[in-house]
């Protein structure tokens, strides 16, 4: 059954009238007939089976039929500082991320960052990435979508208020078992390609985060998210 994310309030026995993306996607695309069902969900918790009970030309209409509640997230809240990095590298780190759990991700900007546009004003590259995070969650069955927060400088996230256990990945530091007395809820940090600099990670140890060095093998920026929250999933 195919899922759409739909930006509507939805009700049991109600009829909603599909939006723009939904109808174009679902009936213009998957050319959808009336009486074929669908799962919605709007981010605000749990999803909803749908029925297509009337198309137009432009426009379809669904009877929502029932309620599921569960939103299948994982057993660890994980906020993402992911140094911002160019072309299809960010696009996949953060569809990647959504899939594994993560509950937000802070777009920063570091010494080695590959991206110094400020993109706080390019609204159309934050939307970008946020509809990513969307589909990811289309595709995977999460109804919780992550926000994905304007960049900020890593010197200034470092300084904010951030969950207990902190972690920034660092390859060739000396392998602890940073995960034994870890707490469900924390903040993790991935530098950009390049990696973070010496004074970066002195400066993150400084503020609490403990270095995370995975394996022998170096990762790159777009890999280390997937394989830090596949970690995290399997330990929580």
């Amino acid at each position: 059954m195919p899922r759409f994310f739909i930006e509507a309030d939805l009700n049991v026995d109600s009829t909603v009238e599909l939006t723009e993306t939904v109808f174009h996607h679902w009936v213009k695309v998957l050319r959808a007939q009336v009486g074929e069902k669908a799962t919605l969900f709007n981010g605000q918790g749990g999803e909803y089976e749908v029925e297509l009970v009337e198309v137009a030309k432009k426009s379809a209409t669904v009877q929502v039929n029932s309620f599921n509640p569960s939103n299948r997230m994982p057993k660890f809240t994980a906020l993402l500082g992911q140094v911002m990095s160019k072309g299809d590298r960010m696009d996949y780190a953060i569809q990647k991320a959504v899939e594994l759990g993560v509950s937000e991700i802070q777009l920063l900007t570091s010494e080695r960052c590959e991206m110094r546009l400020k993109y706080d004003r390019d609204q159309k590259k934050l939307d970008h990435w946020q509809g990513i995070a969307t589909a990811a969650c289309e595709q995977c069955g999460l109804n919780i979508v992550p926000k994905i927060l304007p960049p900020m400088s890593l010197e200034n996230w470092l300084q904010s208020k951030l969950p207990q256990t902190k972690l920034v990945l660092a390859p060739n530091k000396d392998e602890v078992d940073v995960l034994y007395n870890a707490t469900p809820d924390l903040a993790l940090l991935i530098g950009p390609e390049g990696g973070l600099s010496e004074a970066e990670i002195s400066a993150a140890n400084t503020q609490g985060f403990v270095n995370w060095c995975i394996g022998e093998r170096v990762l790159r920026t777009e890999t280390a998210p997937v394989v830090a929250l596949s970690i995290l999933n399997y330990k929580f």
